[in-house]
């Protein structure tokens, strides 16, 4: 049998394409077993919810560490009569070495701000303008006083990791309304990634279809986006649709698996990025105006105003969820709170408080949730007192028995004050949100049954809100 130059090397190509695919895919276990039973089908184009839900996406900026609620968001005037004396009762302290039992009262002072009348400190000047369209949760619990434990708690409903994300849950559910971009991304501090780093993104045991796509905080937010110029222009469209012709014949060839067909997937979005993320991530296209709105011309907000931007300018083109990060332990003021806890304020307070206005401004809060908070509060008494002749140096020790967060739109009522601490803002007391409640709820925002929300896993249904007593707290609802 006679063959033509061009036909050799056509099927050298493929042999040798075949098998370096084989290869890649061996070493990541995604070859499938005769005996592997055959997999749903996973994508990430747009679901219908189980019901109604007003909210379309969601943007979560996450103060890791744990702002002080009682220097922002809850005041207590029994700590201001207290202040400096013993305090009056049991204190649960995550460092017993570090512990004192003398009371620090607010250290700022507190308005009422808005309609509403919500009480803010004066470290929150631009957060106390939206007041209004906000729900300030005071009495949110987790009650495992550790960063990692309650961050898991949060993140992915238990107190323990290798789960997924509520992120990757929201994703899977409902996928994309953009398939040119990745419908979970995550946005990162250029001081570094959070307690537990990639955990906060993680899908878990989900498909890795659904896992947070990272960008970065500085250029290039997006590494490896270009091509090659050996590959520019026709060429790189040549050899796309070589791979994607092999890609495809690999998965024909084992139907049902999962994982193999979120990774060609992820492979084949990778390359429609190359337009659509560079135009999603170009601020450049905003206007005097909007740039000011975020404090992009304050040097002391601009990075993380930057970052609400392009949070805001991502759900705008169909992403599904946006998580926002600082960095490292921003918010864990054991010491020095007099001046960290003013300058994690400032860092954060215009952009956040501009991504709600600019929502609004634009029809999109109706439809997005807008997420503030960290993972705990602080305790009401000095830490590091010892050797301290006055507070220049002191701080706050964890609590996560009781602390506040904010959430706006997606149908959460606005200038409204749910739950209470007791009054010293140790301990939820009243109308108390559990991190299982708290999601359950968001779910029901994206009209999201907690129990149809479900993955295979070991031949059990896998959910994220696994508490019986989990409820959607109805008194956030508009």
């Amino acid at each position: 049998m006679l063959h033509t130059r061009r036909s050799i090397l056509n099927r050298s190509a493929y042999g040798i394409g075949g098998i370096a695919l084989a290869t890649l895919l061996q070493e990541q276990g995604l070859l499938a077993t005769s005996d592997r039973a055959v997999a749903p089908h996973y994508d990430l184009k747009p679901k219908q919810p189980h019901g109604f839900g007003q909210a379309k996406a969601m943007i979560s900026m996450f103060m890791q560490g744990g702002p002080s609620h009682m220097d922002l968001f809850d005041p207590k005037p029994e700590l201001m009569k207290l202040d400096g004396k013993e305090f009056p009762g049991e204190v649960k302290y995550d460092d017993a070495a570090g512990a004192s039992r003398e009371v620090m009262g607010p250290q700022w002072k507190f308005k009422k701000h808005g309609q509403c009348g919500m009480d803010v400190s004066d470290l929150l000047p631009h957060f106390s303008r939206i007041v209004d369209d906000v729900t300030l949760i005071r009495s949110m619990h987790t009650g495992v006083n550790n960063h990692g434990q309650s961050i898991y708690a949060l993140m992915n409903g238990q107190v323990t990791g290798g789960r997924p994300t509520l992120g990757s849950w929201i994703t899977y559910g409902l996928g994309s309304e953009n398939q040119d971009l990745p419908a979970y991304v995550a946005l990162t501090d250029p001081r570094g990634v959070p307690v537990l780093g990639v955990d906060n993104w993680s899908n878990g045991w989900l498909p890795s279809l659904f896992q947070g796509t990272v960008i970065r905080p500085k250029e290039p937010r997006i590494p490896n986006l270009d091509a090659p110029l050996s590959l520019k222009g026709e060429a790189q469209s040549r050899y796309l649709n070589f791979v994607q012709r092999l890609n495809r014949e690999h998965l024909e060839a084992r139907p049902g698996e999962a994982d193999l067909e979120a990774r060609i997937q992820s492979f084949e979005l990778a390359a429609r990025m190359q337009t659509a993320a560079k135009e999603a991530l170009d601020i450049s296209q905003e206007s005097a105006a909007t740039k000011k709105l975020y404090g992009i011309d304050n040097p002391a907000a601009a990075e993380f105003g930057t970052r609400c931007l392009i949070a805001r300018r991502l759900v705008e083109r169909g992403v599904r969820f946006v998580s926002l990060f600082t960095g490292n332990q921003t918010w864990d003021h054991h010491s020095s709170i007099l001046t960290g806890l003013p300058a994690a304020c400032l860092y954060v307070d215009q952009g956040a408080a501009a991504l709600v206005t600019d929502l609004k401004q634009r029809g999109l809060l109706d439809t997005t949730v807008v997420h503030w908070g960290g993972e705990m509060g602080r305790l009401p008494v000095i830490q590091n007192r010892a050797g301290a002749k006055d507070r220049k140096t002191v701080g706050r020790d964890h609590n996560t028995y009781g602390f506040s967060m904010w959430v706006a739109g997606g149908g959460f009522k606005g200038g409204h004050m749910h739950g209470e601490t007791d009054e010293f803002g140790h301990h939820a007391v009243k109308d108390v949100v559990n991190h299982y409640d708290y999601h359950t709820t968001l779910l029901h925002l994206f009209g999201l049954d907690p129990k149809k929300l479900s993955y295979k896993r070991n031949g059990t249904d896998q959910v994220l809100v696994e508490n019986a007593h989990a409820r959607v707290v109805s008194e956030l609802l508009a």
